[in-house]
């Protein structure tokens, strides 16, 4: 049974409080893996000697906002695209940072259809920025950071594919 919130021993967060928490500790963990400012669009890697390179493709930058790609070098079989993968928009203005999509090429309408309602869209944005916090957080733990970032150049990309095929 549910609680009235006035009846609860510690302030109540709603749903949409929890989910601008996450934008901003999103925003936070995303910006000490790369500099959100300054940094320009491109492919960078981030390797800490685990074999488990993180790829960040800065896709573009607008006045306030830049979108990102992060993942692994590791592809999906059937799809061919990188995975896991998240698609980031972050809000320089706001500090802020959104996962659009955890899928390629999917987007909320894909998985959701055109007309959900607000508590479905509400629960699959949380979903998507959780599983962000929980991936940044391990990411960070492990010694990801703008120490180790460096541009990714077509030399790797060539001797990773190759690697991949064999």
């Amino acid at each position: 049974m549910r609680q009235n919130r006035a009846q609860l021993p510690y302030p109540a967060i709603g749903r949409f409080a929890w989910l601008m928490g996450l934008y901003a500790e999103n925003f936070e963990r995303i910006g000490r893996m790369i500099d959100l400012r300054h940094a320009a669009p491109g492919h960078y890697v981030s390797s800490v000697g685990d074999g488990l390179d993180v790829h960040i493709e800065l896709l573009a930058r607008h006045t306030h906002t830049v979108e990102l790609r992060l993942s692994y070098a590791i592809v999906d079989p059937v799809t061919g695209a990188p995975d896991p993968s998240a698609v980031l928009r972050a809000y320089t203005d706001s500090k802020q940072a959104e996962a659009t999509n955890c899928y390629v090429g999917r987007h909320w309408q894909d998985v959701l259809g055109l007309r959900p309602s607000p508590k479905a869209m509400m629960g699959h944005r949380l979903r998507m920025n959780s599983f962000l916090s929980k991936w940044s957080g391990y990411l960070e733990s492990l010694g990801h950071s703008q120490a180790t970032l460096r541009p990714f150049c077509e030399a790797e990309r060539a001797r990773n594919a190759s690697m991949t095929d064999a």
